[in-house]
């Protein structure tokens, strides 16, 4: 069987991790760096980092922070946040990552998944989706919205036939990121979750909400997900304690959810 991944995730502002609440109120945690060793060093399965200013302000991803993660750690390493073209694809891995995330790009100019996934393996592109709950609607028959640069723009496409079409370009993994459960710690937007592994075979990521590892194992056993990826119950000093990834493997273990040892 195989085992369910943990991501720990990473949003990056001039080369500190920051914690937002449904896409707002920042506060620096750490420089990226020296988080990333430490989460490593912990048992992490994969680390994800967004470079969240660099669509909006339409520049390239913040290399010297890529690097500085990368020389700490030996887990699987995707970085998002400022990739427009193959050329800054190839520059992101040749500083230190094995996969890379496109979200606002991906949008604008969906070829661009194609030509990655082409250049790379479809193994190294994942397609990374800020979706929103809205009124179900003839354009919108899911009910979610995908949202582009850091959920500033509406784009009203529907957020399941955005996982269908970023499969068929050659994406090989679809994240799923909920807007409105972002930052709230009060556990993962199943329905949509559910709705895009039920419709793409390639492996999908829940993201956004997990504050308790019982969400986690929720969004394992009712999604089928096959990641999840965890930020604030890692590390934000908003929460009254911060839980350790031992004690998230354990307690999925209990729940006989397979994941790598810690």
């Amino acid at each position: 069987m195989l085992t369910k991944r943990l991501i720990a995730c990473f949003d990056i502002k001039n080369g500190m991790v920051t914690k937002a609440v449904r896409f707002q109120d920042n506060i620096d945690v750490a420089p990226a760096g020296e988080l990333a060793g430490r989460m490593y060093a912990a048992g992490v399965d994969e680390i994800v980092f967004y470079d969240i200013m660099a669509s909006a302000e339409r520049r390239k991803t913040d290399l010297a922070s890529v690097r500085a993660v990368a020389e700490r750690v030996f887990v699987p390493f995707t970085v998002g946040g400022g990739i427009r073209t193959l050329s800054d694809m190839y520059d992101v891995l040749n500083a230190g990552a094995e996969k890379i995330s496109i979200d606002s790009m991906a949008v604008r100019n969906p070829q661009i998944i194609t030509e990655g996934a082409n250049a790379f393996g479809r193994q190294c592109v994942v397609l990374s989706m800020q979706v929103k709950r809205v009124d179900v609607s003839r354009g919108i028959p899911s009910g979610y919205e995908i949202a582009i640069d850091g959920a500033r723009t509406y784009t009203g496409m529907d957020a399941v036939e955005w996982a269908k079409r970023g499969e068929s370009l050659g994406a090989g993994e679809i994240c799923v990121n909920s807007i409105d459960n972002d930052g709230g710690c009060e556990g993962y937007d199943l329905a949509i979750t559910r709705a895009v592994t039920d419709a793409v075979r390639i492996p999908v990521i829940a993201s956004g909400g997990a504050g308790l590892p019982r969400h986690i194992a929720d969004v394992f056993t009712e999604t089928g997900a096959s990641a999840a990826i965890i930020s604030s119950m890692l590390y934000s000093p908003r929460l009254p304690r911060n839980f350790s990834i031992p004690e998230i493997k354990a307690e999925l273990s209990a729940a006989d959810i397979p994941v790598r040892p810690a």
